[in-house]
């Protein structure tokens, strides 16, 4: 916003907002941050000298660890799209070109091009205040089909650089462009070791970054902005410093990095957002990441360990060099927001009517969509809903059986629905967690890998379920008996028929509502997550709740993956005495010499009259 009145436009945004339930939300949490302000000045002035010096010394020390990480080996390139919807919509309407433009309409604004920039006009802009700011801005509805068309081609390009890129948005990815440099016989200052180059290389990287720009605008006509670093989060500060249609490259040297990290403001790195900055400025006098250095030992005083190592390594101009494994998705959601209304009878309309479902309904069959597509079923259904007063409330309900389609989404989001009603709305979500496996085939492959593989793999990236299975072989004197795989020990134990079908049988009679949890999670010094280390101040009630539903989910799912595969078992199977009778009494395979420590394949089938 360089050259915008910014005074200006702080003045017409407190107008345009004072007295709506978003003001009054925003001066809630306003005050909060005061509070917290003064709570932590408190904190500071009771500590002792002797306080002082020893958390001086704890930061000495962290900062020593956190700089023997620094890794200047690997060449990170973020790409950013130029006001990427607007411009799509300029080559759309080409008469829109040099005119104030936003995505979006009166109620919200998702971005907006570089002239209406200029008026102060910016995404997450309620599209009247906007109007207020701009008379002469012109609104253009979303088209999200385009946009992505558009992100496919830009994908393209990113891939010939980076075939394993990480796409942050439809507009933004890193590139780690390392491999590129070896092959084009430049690397970075440590893999060559010889300083006198620097200014080659840094020469060759500035090539490389227009080289991708001009082939992405080549192939989309549209510009964008890069930047280079030896990390990811320096390359995407950099990528900002010359927009639009511009880079900047930061060379891989020392010197060089702690040269521009030691002026830099906070405000430039992600994960320091309004709230933060103001904390670390009014309390501790902090502006830039050199400040954040010299303030180290009040930081490691009164933050969470977690936090002041994050804010010790931006100050240091640390950031991830290697790329992040592919996890499987365990989740999916959607959400819409529209106009709050209080009115039940509008609200049944929309949401419960068979026929004029709108918001649910729509959500439903986006969510349906977007899980068939990704292969997904889910037994954990949270509702997510924001009241006119901006309270997030979220609901949560576990099922008996995995479920994707839009009928059943539908009915069981209308069901927690209705339990919250009459109240206002200005927000819906759905979320569905789980994963159920495609078949019995499939469960029996993952137990194999699982018993078979275990010693090859880490152990977080295994679960350890006692799976059900079946013996192929009659024993001599146990003919009601079955196997059980005990992947801690590797080995296999009996376990009894009756319990077996017990196991296959148990259902829970009633869904497990997250007005039922047991309150598992504790929040450490009122501020850090007990269970993954998160931070979310006190006033964050809404999102608590969320998270706390989240850590429910995944507990609920933790719980069935140790219960094993809620199938039932042919009853048939098991149930007659001439299945498993005293002419095929079961026997345990013996294993020779060379198969020790080996579970054959046959284990894990079973065989029975039923399918010989």
């Amino acid at each position: 916003m360089g050259g915008v009145d910014k005074e200006k436009v702080q003045r017409t945004v407190y107008e345009m907002s004072k007295g709506s339930k978003y003001f009054e939300n925003e001066e809630r949490k306003e005050a909060f941050t005061r509070r917290k302000i003064e709570s932590m000045r408190v904190q500071c002035s009771k500590l002792t000298p002797e306080d002082i010096s020893h958390f001086q010394m704890v930061a000495d020390k962290r900062i020593l660890e956190l700089e023997a990480t620094r890794d200047l080996s690997r060449i990170w390139l973020h790409v950013d799209m130029d006001a990427f919807y607007a411009a799509v919509e300029t080559l759309s309407d080409p008469t829109l070109k040099g005119k104030p433009m936003a995505v979006g309409g009166m109620s919200m604004i998702s971005t907006a091009n570089y002239e209406a920039r200029r008026f102060g006009v910016r995404a997450a802009m309620p599209g009247f205040i906007a109007r207020k700011l701009c008379p002469e801005l012109i609104f253009v509805p979303v088209d999200f089909k385009k946009y992505t068309h558009y992100s496919e081609l830009t994908r393209k390009v990113f891939q010939k650089y980076d075939p394993n890129f990480m796409a942050a948005s439809l507009d933004e990815a890193y590139l780690d462009i390392t491999d590129v440099c070896k092959e084009r016989g430049l690397t970075g200052g440590e893999l060559l070791g010889v300083n006198f180059i620097l200014m080659f290389w840094y020469s060759a990287f500035v090539k490389i970054a227009q080289e991708l720009r001009t082939t992405v605008y080549e192939e989309t006509v549209l510009t964008c902005s890069a930047g280079v670093g030896p990390n990811r989060l320096l390359a995407k500060v950099c990528s900002d410093i010359n927009k639009p249609d511009g880079q900047f490259v930061l060379p891989h040297d020392l010197m060089a990095v702690m040269t521009f990290i030691s002026s830099l403001p906070i405000r430039k790195i992600g994960g320091i957002g309004k709230v933060t900055e103001h904390i670390l400025r009014d309390v501790f006098g902090i502006s830039t990441c050199e400040d954040m250095l010299r303030k180290g030992g009040f930081l490691c005083a009164l933050f969470s360990r977690s936090t002041a190592d994050f804010f010790l390594s931006v100050a240091l101009g640390l950031g991830e060099t290697e790329t992040p494994q592919v996890k499987l998705r365990k989740s999916i959601s959607n959400e819409r927001t529209f106009a709050a209304t209080e009115n039940e009878a509008l609200l049944h309309q929309k949401l419960l009517s068979s026929v004029k479902v709108i918001f649910t309904a729509d959500l439903a069959e986006m969510l349906s969509a977007d899980m068939q597509k990704e292969g997904l079923s889910g037994r954990t259904l949270t509702l997510k809903l924001k009241t006119s007063s901006f309270e997030v409330r979220t609901r949560a309900v576990t099922l008996q059986k995995y479920i994707s389609s839009s009928e059943d989404i539908l009915k069981h989001a209308t069901k927690l629905l209705k339990a919250e009603l009459p109240v206002s709305l200005r927000l819906i979500a759905i979320c569905c967690y789980g994963r159920n496996p495609k078949s019995i085939g499939e469960i029996e492959r993952d137990c194999f890998l699982k018993l078979n593989c275990r010693s090859s793999f880490p152990s977080k990236f295994l679960s350890a379920p006692s799976v059900n299975i079946p013996d192929p072989k009659p024993h001599q004197n146990e003919g009601s008996e079955l196997l059980e795989a005990d992947p801690s020990s590797m080995q296999l134990k009996r376990i009894s028929l009756d319990e077996v079908n017990r196991r296959a049988n148990t259902l829970d009679d009633e869904p497990v509502s997250s007005s039922n949890r047991g309150q598992q999670l504790l929040w450490i010094n009122d501020y850090e997550c007990s269970l993954c280390g998160i931070e979310l101040r006190p006033s964050f009630a809404e999102e608590r709740q969320e998270h706390f539903d989240f850590h429910l989910a995944e507990r609920l799912q933790n719980e069935e993956s140790r219960s094993g595969p809620r199938t039932p078992m042919p009853r048939q199977r098991f149930s007659q005495k001439d299945d498993i009778g005293s002419n095929s009494k079961r026997k345990r395979t013996k294993s020779s010499p060379k198969e020790k420590g080996h579970i054959p394949i046959d284990v894990f089938f079973v065989k029975s009259k039923q399918n010989l």
